[in-house]
């Protein structure tokens, strides 16, 4: 039993499932205190800043990070440090140019800026992101060597310190420009220790050649609109309720609440998705297409039978859950989330469909997928938060007054009821583009590894089968 466990602790899907379980919980905790310490209209404001932060994150570390996963993952030691040199070289322009493009652009807006809901991120990004990139280099390399423990270690120090943080804070009560700049010193620990271990190749940084330049570039010109697609199709969202006159900060704080509980679902999707990647590379790079397809019908559906207890759960108490983590205030919003119930049940089947596609060095079909994808949700949202929500809107408040409210009371309830019914239509086109990619995404992979559908759910439940029998034995 002991072998059994200090085996099990010591597998790559352990720490990695360690890594985004542990990390989720911290950060999910730290996201509770959030809620509690500060207004609605400010969180919703903290929210715009940490979804707009990581949009951009996705955009300088789009070039390089699954490229560099794939080709650390079947290198040999002689172009590792090219690679990771190559890495932090480019990963360094791209945050010094984009750190230059808010901050120009945080002076040429000036008063529209400090008036709107993305003030915190415009005038403190530019730090953050300099601050950040030591971390964020060293989460790619580590994932492509598989040292989850090391990543693990990194992020542990980063949410988790922030996180003691917060509930020091219960006692102090600072206001949120002390929160935030606890967050901005938390990043920079934790990037500290990435290149005081040299775990994030600053040694390496300049030990790149044009040839791994071009490897990289010409991988990640694909990869990077895949994965700024992905981040858009989820802060897509946020950023056009954020824009909206009706909802605003108060419409992104309601619509956090269920968005962040998906968050913490997918934990275990994301763990093993950060395992399957390098192993579906080093099989297609050995081009043993049997494997790769054995190993994506494995998690694809292996997860998605995982999934369905979960989002039965969630589903049923979906009241007690949203209470739980945002309080009375938030109770509205329980429908929505049950919504991101359904979507959750379709996120193994689309987050393996990309990473099989990726891994077999097929990142412009995975673009594509990720662009019919971030097309239709954002043209989704866009005519719900500014089309039907006016609709609602006028509907709801004539009605109001045709029984016989007060116009000013009939304003106030149509103006909540708008909020709630706009962001109920956001999440429901959040389920109907994850089918279109989908869709479109197995028909690219089939053509590639000629798949089989009932593979997916027969060799996911046998996985499931044999690794519960594993346990019993022992």
């Amino acid at each position: 039993m002991k072998s059994l466990l200090r085996k099990l602790i010591s597998s790559n899907n352990f720490l990695s499932l360690a890594n985004n379980g542990l990390v989720a919980v911290f950060a999910f905790l730290s996201f509770i205190l959030l809620v509690r310490m500060v207004p609605q209209e400010t969180f919703g404001e903290w929210i715009l800043f940490i979804t707009a932060s990581n949009f951009l994150d996705m955009l300088r570390f789009g070039v390089t990070r699954t490229a560099i996963i794939r080709f650390l993952s079947g290198s040999d030691p002689v172009n590792d440090r090219k690679l990771i040199g190559s890495n932090n070289f480019i990963n360094l322009i791209s945050s010094v140019l984009l750190a230059l493009i808010i901050f120009v652009l945080n002076i040429v807006l000036g008063d529209t800026v400090s008036n709107s809901g993305f003030s915190m991120f415009f005038e403190w990004y530019p730090l953050l992101a300099i601050i950040t990139l030591p971390f964020n280099n060293a989460q790619s390399i580590l994932q492509a060597q598989m040292k989850f423990d090391k990543m693990l270690i990194l992020r542990m120090i980063n949410v988790g310190s922030f996180m003691i943080f917060l509930f020091v804070n219960l006692l102090f009560a600072f206001d949120v420009h002390v929160i935030l700049m606890a967050y901005l010193i938390t990043n920079l620990i934790s990037s500290l220790v990435a290149s005081f271990f040299n775990w994030d190749g600053i040694r390496y940084t300049f030990s790149f050649d044009k040839q791994t330049n071009k490897t990289v570039l010409d991988f990640g010109k694909y990869t990077t609109g895949t994965l700024i697609g992905s981040n858009l199709l989820k802060s897509s969202d946020t950023f056009i309720i954020g824009l909206s006159p009706f909802l605003g900060t108060l419409g992104v704080a309601l619509y956090s609440i269920p968005l962040k509980l998906t968050e913490i679902i997918e934990i275990p999707l994301r763990s093993f998705a950060a395992t399957a990647f390098p192993e579906m590379s080093r099989a297609s790079i050995a081009k043993n297409y049997d494997e790769v397809k054995n190993i994506f019908y494995r998690n694809a559906g292996g997860m998605t039978f995982l999934m369905m207890p979960v989002m039965l759960f969630s589903f049923i108490f979906a009241e007690e859950i949203v209470t739980l983590l945002g309080g009375e205030d938030y109770l509205i919003t329980a429908n929505i989330f049950r919504m991101f119930c359904f979507y959750g049940l379709l996120l193994p089947l689309d987050r393996f469909i990309g990473v099989g596609l990726d891994s077999i060095n097929q990142p412009k079909k995975n673009f594509y997928k990720v662009v019919y994808m971030a097309s239709f949700n954002i043209f989704g949202d866009l005519l719900a938060v500014f089309g039907f929500s006016y609709i609602i809107r006028g509907f709801s408040w004539l009605l109001l007054i045709m029984y016989g409210l007060h116009p000013s009371d009939s304003y106030k309830i149509a103006h909540a009821f708008t909020i709630i019914k706009t962001l109920e239509i956001v999440s429901f086109v959040t389920i109907l583009f994850t089918l279109v990619g989908i869709g479109i995404g197995f028909y690219y992979l089939d053509k590639e590894l000629h798949l089989s559908k009932k593979a997916i759910f027969v060799q996911g439940f046998n996985y499931l089968l044999k690794f519960g029998d594993f346990l019993k034995k022992r």
